[in-house]
């Protein structure tokens, strides 16, 4: 039996699988963001691993007869968020997450002092990923700055509470900045440029390999017996692309989050830094990816329907009994709730409805949401065709999977093919999990097998015209929006 925990921005998810890969058992626990600023998004560490607790606790009464079997944890976890140990292991402030953009200013920073930077991490410097946190911390909190004496990306907390391990791997670490990705080494270099040592960084294995075991304490705490290896893990997408069975040079998924994601993997390190498109380590050795990002994306639905005061399900229903006509019609929506990454870095960016009149409809709104971000994943996938990248198929994972109205509407958009799997939402804790099973001897091709199709979504042709259309006046949108705060 192989556990996997994935530590996402809105929850924690956990769940079992057998030796055959079949899930016998998921759970999955809530967590807060806190925003005490305008730019900032922060979290405590200490919540993750109350909830990480809970979590095993529902498994245990799920599985009760299986439990005990276990013999490998799997960690998947949202990257790029800093979580920083004083030199007693205490942690010296809140973690500093993935979509907080107060660091806009250190990235230009970091840019100026390592020249170096897009060469050896094929990434810009974005206020998303680790190191322009640690300047912003080294600029407004000197005095926590210079108590660290670790710095741990969030599922490595995680690791560290369960084994005493300070380890990451090399798909988390790639999001950092600090990793010479081709090399799957920290840079020196490019820790000199903010103040840090080797010293003050995890060590580094590959997701597949075995980090350590769980603690005794905690074993006996969690029913489990002594000697369970804790594997390398995977930052969220490449842990869901394990998941998925993406592993091969070719394979790509979308990922429906919080954020968005369009993930595809490559047999070399492929930068393409100049257009916002990520280059990371895969969690399987001798493999990289490229992605595009968006901050925002099934959360925008999310946010709408808190707004209107309705669920994802009621808004749902109602969108699909919306003509095609009514679509043509609907308003436009900005998704950039949180300023955006692929293609525009721009951390100031925000959202709109544009186009809305007396007869707009809250339905019509909820499809002009569900389109503006399929249009942020066509700007991805342009930027990706660009560096090379060639796809016509594409998984779909994450919550926003659930729903056939948005996985017909991005086939439409990007006019490629679109398949769902079973147990798809899954993600990065089925991936968590097989990376466990990995660590303990499984197999990559046994292991890492693509899930049932659960359903193909082919693009309409003439869909495709109509969204096109849609699309251009939607990316001119932006640009005035871009202009009018110049």
């Amino acid at each position: 039996m192989y556990l996997g925990l994935d530590l996402g921005t809105s929850e924690i998810k956990a769940l079992v699988i057998d030796h055959q890969g079949k899930v016998l058992a998921s759970a999955g626990e809530a967590l807060e963001v806190q925003r005490p600023h305008p730019h900032w998004s922060e979290q405590h560490p200490a919540q993750w691993w109350q909830a990480t607790q809970n979590v095993v606790t529902k498994l245990r009464e799920k599985l009760p007869r299986e439990w005990p079997e276990i013999s490998a944890i799997g960690l998947s976890g949202q990257m790029h968020g800093a979580v920083l140990l004083g030199r007693e292991g205490d942690v010296l402030r809140p973690a500093i997450l993935w979509n907080d953009t107060r660091s806009a200013k250190e990235c230009q920073q970091l840019t100026h002092s390592a020249p170096e930077l897009h060469q050896i991490t094929g990434n810009l410097a974005m206020p998303g990923f680790t190191a322009p946190k640690l300047l912003w911390v080294a600029r407004f909190e000197p005095d926590i700055f210079s108590q660290i004496a670790t710095v741990l990306l969030p599922k490595d907390y995680l690791r560290w509470k369960m084994s005493g391990d300070k380890v990451s791997d090399m798909s988390d670490a790639a999001g950092t900045l600090w990793l010479d990705v081709a090399k799957r080494d920290w840079s020196d270099t490019l820790l000199d440029a903010c103040g840090l040592t080797r010293d003050q960084m995890p060590r580094l294995i590959e997701g597949s390999e075995a980090s350590g075991y769980l603690n005794r304490d905690i074993a006996r705490a969690w029913g489990l017996k002594n000697q369970v290896i804790i594997a390398g893990g995977g930052g969220d997408n490449a842990a869901s692309a394990i998941g998925i069975g993406a592993v091969e040079p070719g394979d790509a998924f979308i990922s429906l989050g919080t954020s968005g994601v369009l993930f595809a993997v490559n047999e070399k390190f492929s930068p393409n830094p100049q257009s916002a498109v990520h280059a990371f380590c895969h969690a399987l050795p001798q493999r990289w990816h490229q992605m595009s990002v968006m901050l925002t994306a099934a959360s925008a639905l999310r946010w709408y329907c808190q707004l209107i005061g309705s669920n994802e399900t009621t808004l749902l229903a109602e969108i699909a009994q919306l003509t095609q006509a009514e679509k043509r019609q609907a308003p436009l929506f900005l998704p950039y709730l949180s300023g955006e990454r692929t293609p525009h870095n721009d951390p100031d960016a925000v959202g709109a409805f544009h186009g809305m009149t007396h007869s707009t409809q809250r339905a019509s709104l909820g499809y002009a949401v569900l389109e503006g971000v399929a249009f942020g994943m066509a700007d991805g996938l342009s930027v990706l065709k660009e560096s090379g990248t060639e796809l016509s198929r594409c998984s779909l994972v994450g919550g926003g999977a659930r729903s056939n109205e948005w996985a017909q509407l991005i086939a439409d958009v990007l006019n490629l093919t679109i398949t769902t799997h079973q147990g798809g939402e899954a993600g990065g804790a089925l991936g968590a999990a097989r990376l466990g099973w990995l660590a303990v001897g499984g197999e990559v091709k046994e292991v890492c097998c693509k899930p049932e199709v659960k359903q193909t979504f082919l693009a309409d042709s003439a869909r495709h015209q109509v969204l096109q259309v849609r699309l251009a006046t939607w990316r001119q949108l932006y640009q005035q929006q871009r202009e009018l705060r110049r």
